[in-house]
């Protein structure tokens, strides 16, 4: 089975209401290739401009989730009212919430397993800081990360996979294609290994980190890497030609 090509724009806390109306216009304008799967993320508070606005095939992801449903949860947004809403996406396990806010490789399984019950799909991130890749830990951390997720979760046709090395993400740097591929490889074996062979064949597994419309069309050539979660440049007219690049 063919994987189809998969990009997503991280708009991270980034937008107003004019810039984001910008943004979805020139992609529902563009000349985009009607064989990738392309999702936008803005920050939450636009995603019902984002869900009326957008065309072109282009679909709305959340930027995060809650685990608990409804309730007493102050600032909290459950999958039902993402489904409310119309939205069917959510990025969960971003290295900048696992940083900054402190999610665990529990948390960030428990928010996936509460997405999937409530029928959201899942852009699933993983990653390793500098320090664990100079430590040549980088395996090993990133199956930690997903072993977290299979002990909750056994269906992943619903879960699509981001690595995105940590020291990568808005730096600049960029794995090199064959470091994506390597580690694209092994998430690929670790899934076949530990979930199924259906998993390993079906699930998309995506690049992120400093992602341009420089480095898109050599990183899109390698065999396990199946389309980018793209944060910065996802702002830009160049994400156009990152959704294109696996032409």
């Amino acid at each position: 089975m063919a994987r189809k090509f998969f990009v997503g724009g991280n708009f991270k806390s980034n937008g107003t209401t004019t810039q984001i109306k910008s943004i979805i216009e020139g992609l529902n304008q563009a000349s985009l290739n009607p064989n990738v799967e392309v999702i936008i993320s803005p920050p939450a508070i636009y995603l019902p401009l984002a869900k009326e606005i957008a065309s072109n095939g282009v679909q709305v992801a959340a930027q995060n989730v809650y685990d608990k449903g409804n309730g007493a949860y102050t600032g909290e947004i459950s999958a039902a009212q993402l489904k409310d809403v119309g939205v069917n996406w959510v990025i969960i396990g971003h290295s900048e919430r696992r940083a900054l806010l402190g999610e665990s490789d529990k948390f960030v399984a428990s928010k996936t397993k509460a997405a999937l019950a409530g029928g959201l799909s899942v852009i699933l991130c993983i990653g390793e800081s500098l320090e664990e890749r100079e430590a040549g830990t980088t395996i090993d951390v990133v199956t930690r990360q997903l072993k977290a997720v299979a002990d909750e979760v056994s269906d992943w046709s619903n879960i699509v996979i981001a690595y995105e090395p940590v020291w990568a993400i808005g730096t600049g740097k960029v794995a090199t294609t064959e470091q994506a591929q390597e580690v694209h490889a092994a998430i690929r074996k670790w899934l076949r290994e530990t979930v199924s062979d259906k998993a390993a064949e079906e699930t998309r597994i995506l690049y992120g980190g400093s992602v341009t419309d420089k480095n898109s069309k050599e990183l899109a050539t390698q065999p396990d890497v199946d389309g980018f979660l793209v944060g910065g440049a996802s702002l830009k007219p160049a994400f156009v030609d990152i959704i294109n690049s696996a032409a």
